[in-house]
């Protein structure tokens, strides 16, 4: 019996049950078939003969012996029982292929007691699923998939994870000369999930990149265990996120959230973790060919030759919307590209050598291997070849040779790019990815792959991610109670009295000092309600703007001035990533500018200034046009205090928000403060 419970066996399997007698496992026995896998294949059905041309066992004890991966292709209630004897048997692992699980709750009560059914019958057995395809091994052939695939055997290339079988089908059928070594699926992901499929892919040393479509993150903890892992094998990752957190919904009291909004903890998390983000599916592909031909990029320095001046227009112009840049050509180039193109050609980057040097290989060659340069990541070519099915497509022969000489001459990274992606045929894009040239469907997909393959974002070591506490109803805090409490732990306010009574108003705001600023307790949008007046100069003004609210009790503060700008800092319980720290424009300019930055909690303080430094009113933080600059630590401080709260109350903390915070020359100051949290149980 065996007792190896690893994901490598079910992926990497030497034999193959499959279970049940429908179209779908008839398939995956004839795929197996096609794809040359080398193992045993094990039909098994209580009444059939053969399926797929192949002996079928009765059931599962029939077996020769314990399957290393087993395609479960019953209906739900029969896929519990199959699971229970796979793994009393010691199987490998299964594919659930049925639905109705937990996705169907919501409609069918029972659902949720037969997902708890399936893990209890699995045990310490992997399965994938259920509601789930299951995945292929193009480097072995070995697959558990009932359905057609557009795939091919390779020997290396780059695996994919998605929760979505449709998808992962789609994925399979592209033309685009990416090898794709797996394609897994998760499913519902009962047991195992995105994190834990992709750590099993990632150890395979013919694996290259990794490649995931994520709709839900779930365990955190071993979604961080993965990023580790990739990072440690120096394994690029690349991932589309779709569907939207919690956090929208759980924060709509303060600015913070709508700031923020419901994706901004995915994309933190993402870049935390040094995990290349792409927008759509295109992008997605040509990152992972990009990275699995030339590696991760060492920095955003591109360099792209045409035959057209609209085309080098096209790239500059498309650049402007990703982060990559076109450096100037150094004298070493202009020298060599003069040389190559001679003097009726106008030298730049982007480059339009016209077509004077057309079909002439070894000019083209020293041309292109004039523009590669050690300051220049990837010198693109941009190529469309002609349907070969209306025009002659061997006159763009000489393009290609000439760049893979160029390629082999220099020792550079090349790319070639078709503007539009159906003019890079198959067949081409086979022969530059054999090349070790990295062929782009599509300009502006190439271009976006080149920003998100760069290597230098920050992976620095840091602590696991806060997790927050268990959902709980928040309660608002007043105003002057969340300030005491920040206070606490270093953040500065001003000086203040709370007022209880219009009678108590003059006192008060004697004590306080002008000028002075007057707030109605219990609203937390006080400015758009009225209930905040600024600059107030005397006692009588004071009580005459205290009359006029719509408030019971008040809070008098001591107005801040010296300002050199306003900040925005929050932070918001984000259930599916944890607690996201947002910095931005504050005061007036929050929802005019809507600039912002978020990063989870915790973080560094070199990750809180790239956040400050990216936000465009971070000129005047830094003195815009020789005004005096803003007191940098202060505000480093600030950004402190609310971090070192939330660790402190991340099992009750909802949201906080200063904002503004009042930076001037030499402190930062909490004008205002929005803190939300659920009061502890007392036994």
């Amino acid at each position: 019996m065996k007792t190896t419970h690893a994901l490598s066996t079910l992926f990497q399997p030497r034999s193959i049950a499959v279970v049940g007698g429908g179209a779908w496992c008839k398939q995956v026995v004839l795929q197996c078939q096609k794809m040359g896998f080398g193992g045993d294949i094990w039909p098994v059905h209580p009444r059939a003969d053969e399926i797929g041309g192949l002996p079928a066992f009765p059931e599962i004890a029939a077996l020769p012996d314990a399957p290393d991966a087993t395609f479960v292709g019953v209906n739900r209630e029969a896929t519990i029982g199959i699971v229970q004897t796979l793994a009393e048997r010691g199987a490998g692992g299964a594919v659930c292929f049925a639905s109705g699980f937990l996705e169907a709750q919501a409609e069918d009560a029972g659902g949720a007691d037969l997902h708890a059914a399936l893990l209890a019958a699995a045990g310490d057995m992997p399965i994938l699923g259920p509601n789930c395809y299951g995945f292929i091994n193009y480097l072995d052939g070995a697959l558990l998939w009932p359905d057609q695939h557009g795939g091919r055997r390779v020997d290396k290339g780059v695996a994919i994870v998605t929760q979505s079988s449709n998808i992962a089908i789609n994925l399979t059928m592209q033309q685009r000369g990416l090898p794709i070594a797996y394609i897994a699926t998760a499913g519902n992901q009962a047991q195992r999930g995105v994190s834990d499929i992709g750590l099993a892919l990632l150890d395979d040393p013919r694996v290259t990149a990794l490649g995931l479509h994520i709709e839900g993150i779930g365990d955190l903890r071993r979604f961080e265990a993965l990023a580790g892992r990739a990072h440690a094998l120096g394994k690029p990752v690349v991932a589309i996120k779709v569907g939207r957190s919690d956090q929208a919904r759980a924060a709509t009291v303060s600015h913070t959230a709508s700031l923020a909004g419901e994706d901004a903890g995915a994309a933190a998390l993402l870049d935390r973790l040094g995990v290349a983000r792409v927008p759509d599916i295109p992008t997605f592909l040509e990152t992972l060919k990009l990275l699995h031909i030339a590696g991760p990029l060492p920095q955003n320095t591109i360099a792209t030759i045409s035959c057209s001046g609209g085309e080098a227009s096209l790239a500059a112009d498309t650049a402007l919307h990703h982060d990559v840049t076109f450096p100037p050509l150094n004298a070493r180039q202009q020298t060599d590209l003069r040389v190559a193109l001679g003097p009726r050609v106008a030298l730049a980057n982007p480059l339009d050598y016209h077509t004077y040097i057309w079909r002439d290989v070894p000019a083209m060659t020293r041309a292109f291997a004039a523009m590669a340069d050690p300051g220049i990541a990837l010198t693109i070519l941009i190529v469309d070849f002609p349907r070969g099915d209306l025009c002659d497509p061997s006159d763009w022969d000489c393009v290609i040779e000439a760049t893979i000489a160029a390629a082999r001459e220099t020792g550079g990274r090349y790319g070639i790019a078709a503007t539009l992606p159906e003019l890079m045929p198959e067949a081409v894009a086979d022969h530059f990815a054999r090349a070790g040239v990295t062929p782009f469907s599509g300009l502006t997909e190439a271009i976006a792959a080149c920003a998100a393959a760069v290597v230098d974002r920050r992976v620095e070591p840091s602590d696991p991610i806060l997790l927050p506490g268990p959902e709980t109803a928040p309660t608002l805090i007043p105003e002057a109670a969340a300030k005491a409490e920040l206070a606490r732990f270093g953040l500065r306010t001003p000086r203040s009295e709370r007022c209880t009574a219009l009678s108590d108003v003059a006192a008060i705001s004697a004590r306080i000092g002008f000028p002075q600023v007057l707030k109605g307790e219990g609203i937390a949008h006080k400015t758009e309600s009225g209930a905040v007046r600024l600059n107030l100069a005397t006692c009588e003004e004071t009580r005459a703007a205290a009359t006029a609210m719509s408030a019971q009790t008040f809070l008098i503060e001591e107005m801040i001035t010296g300002s050199v700008a306003e900040l925005l800092i929050g932070v918001v319980r984000d259930p599916a990533h944890g607690f996201v720290l947002t910095l931005g424009a504050g005061g007036i300019l929050t929802e005019l500018m809507q600039d912002s930055a978020s990063l989870l909690i915790p973080a560094s303080d070199a990750r809180i200034r790239d956040a400050l430094n990216s936000l465009r009113i971070a000129p005047l933080l830094q003195g815009y046009r020789g005004a005096s600059s803003a007191d940098i630590g202060a505000i480093l401080r600030a950004i402190r205090a609310l971090q070192d709260y939330t660790i402190a109350h991340a099992d009750t903390l909802h949201e906080i928000e200063v904002n503004p915070l009042i930076c001037t020359t030499t402190d930062a100051i909490a004008a205002d403060a929005l803190l939300r949290r659920a009061q502890k149980e007392t036994s």
